[in-house]
């Protein structure tokens, strides 16, 4: 992971009752041009993007970073989450020093609906856990997106601040493992 110092990558997949969390494969290139390429997707982050500029310039094995697991379910991608460390430049300053790890997530529209994020995010900041003990995340989203903030919430994230970005509403909020959550 980037900035996440002594976190090894890729870590083992991590598998919860439904899902696998895994690094990314040359398989999951439909699937992340799918993800981009939506536009129930790109609602909230600016857009999707066009189809034909996405198989041009996607990558053999998209997504291969530290900090991103692909959603797997019954051996297809369905999503990807990603925790990273955000720019010191960003606005929360939840941790003296900035540099806050982010939770960040997509899921392809068939699979919305059916607690597939949650039960992947939830396994992710299990991961985190492990791997930084005691270390807060921050998750941001447009207010607007109903489903993101029922997630948030639903994960045990607390409001930190409200402010106006990309002409929206933007929520952030943070997670430890170390105050009780829910």
């Amino acid at each position: 992971m980037t900035g996440l110092g002594r976190v090894a990558w890729p870590p083992a997949p991590i598998r919860t009752e439904r899902l696998v969390l895994r690094e990314s494969e040359a398989r999951d290139r439909a699937a992340f041009i799918e993800l981009f390429a939506s536009p129930e997707v790109g609602t909230y982050i600016g857009g999707h993007r066009p189809r034909d500029e996405l198989e041009r310039t996607a990558p053999e094995v998209p997504g291969r970073r530290p900090g991103l697991f692909v959603i797997e379910l019954d051996g297809a991608m369905i999503g990807m989450i990603e925790l990273n460390r955000r720019d010191a430049e960003r606005r929360s300053r939840v941790r003296p020093d900035a540099g806050e790890a982010e939770l960040g997530y997509l899921f392809l529209p068939e699979a919305w609906g059916r607690g597939y994020a949650a039960e992947a995010c939830a396994a992710a900041l299990g991961w985190f856990t492990d791997a930084l003990p005691g270390e807060p995340v921050v998750l941001c989203t447009q207010t607007a997106n109903d489903r993101s903030m029922r997630l948030a919430a639903k994960l045990g994230f607390t409001e930190v601040q409200r402010f106006e970005e990309w002409d929206a509403e933007q929520w952030m909020g943070v997670w430890s493992s170390v105050t009780p959550s829910g």
